[in-house]
């Protein structure tokens, strides 16, 4: 991993997120450009298995919830996976773990170059995840609110044999209300703090992640997942967060009230998330880390002018026993299967 020792200052924040956020810091809502639905309509992406090739970056969020559903599905069989680093350029993600700096399938030394590809009028900020189609390497896709559910729906003949089922018809409402409440009150209540240009702004983001924080340590008092027994679309979405709380959050975004470690239901829940097979394997704590604290876009956000590495906190606990077996009337499976 090459690694960035020039310090830019906050600048290079702005810069980087200017379409982002405004001047005190709320966080905007995003319009994501490309957007082509899956499917066999006119005007859709086909659903074909060797087509299509899913970009992520091990430290983000958005993409991690996307490359679990990717995992979980059996879809890794389908679609392909390329990683760009961890570390952001002037231009966006680049493939700087690749060989020559150059994804070995879509042959491009970074994502923006698919975008510029696909839009040639394209001036805003290339991001993860996004699908690419491979023979034309143009983005399908880059919404990564709506992609687990193409993934989970559109996607269903490519799952594999006895597949989870992360989207279940019968609660599919219930499961939209919380993915928007998950969404807007902790995947972005983290960057609302992180992000603030104001202290009114910051203790605002700061009081609402919190409140949601401690409504779901009381939801999860009784119930093993966020909807019982089983893991769904709504826990792919929440565990990203709270892995990056642990090793990032506490710290650069200042969300400090308490530590994930301190939330008793919490703690066990995200522990439980992180012991699951398929859940393990796309979790990546150094990159997580790493990308928080020395990319350079970030490290203005809290004072990181030598772009040190923290040695803690310690990975060792993730691999502690949750307990939280006891909660559920299936303890064996996390899952509920076709």
């Amino acid at each position: 991993m090459p690694v960035n020792t020039e310090f830019k200052g906050i600048e290079y924040f702005e810069q980087t997120f200017k379409e982002q956020i405004g001047a005190d810091g709320e966080i905007k809502t995003r319009d994501f450009v490309f957007q082509t639905l899956f499917g066999d309509g006119e005007g859709e992406a086909p659903v074909e298995a060797d087509r299509y090739r899913l970009i992520w970056m091990p430290g983000c969020p958005h993409a991690h919830k996307v490359v679990i559903t990717w995992k979980l599905l059996g879809l890794d069989k389908v679609i392909s996976l390329g990683t760009t680093g961890i570390l952001r350029t002037p231009t966006g993600w680049v493939f700087s773990e690749d060989p020559g700096e150059v994804d070995p399938v879509l042959q491009v030394h970074s994502l923006h170059e698919l975008y510029l590809n696909t839009d040639p009028s394209f001036t805003g900020r290339s991001t993860v995840p996004s699908i690419v189609e491979v023979a034309t390497k143009k983005v399908v896709n880059n919404n990564h609110y709506y992609i687990p559910q193409y993934l989970n729906t559109a996607w269903e003949k490519f799952h594999k044999e006895n597949a989870p089922v992360l989207y279940p018809e019968d609660i599919r409402e219930d499961i939209e209300n919380l993915n928007r409440y998950v969404f807007t009150r902790v995947n972005e209540g983290f960057y609302k703090c992180g992000f603030a240009r104001s202290q009114a702004q910051y203790e605002r983001g700061y009081n609402r992640l919190f409140e949601a924080l401690d409504f779901l340590e009381d939801h999860l008092e009784k119930r093993r997942f966020l909807f019982g027994d089983y893991i769904t679309d709504t826990d792919i979405r929440l565990y990203p967060s709270l892995v990056r709380y642990y090793f990032a959050y506490h710290q650069v975004f200042r969300a400090n009230r308490q530590r994930l470690s301190d939330f008793k239901n919490l703690w066990g829940y995200a522990r439980d998330m992180y012991q699951t097979e398929g859940i393990r394997e796309t979790t990546f704590f150094d990159e997580i880390k790493k990308h928080y604290q020395i990319s350079p876009h970030l490290r203005p956000l809290w004072g990181n002018v030598h772009g040190l590495y923290a040695k803690g906190p310690d990975k060792e606990p993730w691999e502690t026993p949750s307990g939280r077996e006891r909660l559920s009337s299936h303890p064996e499976e996390k899952f509920r299967r076709r």
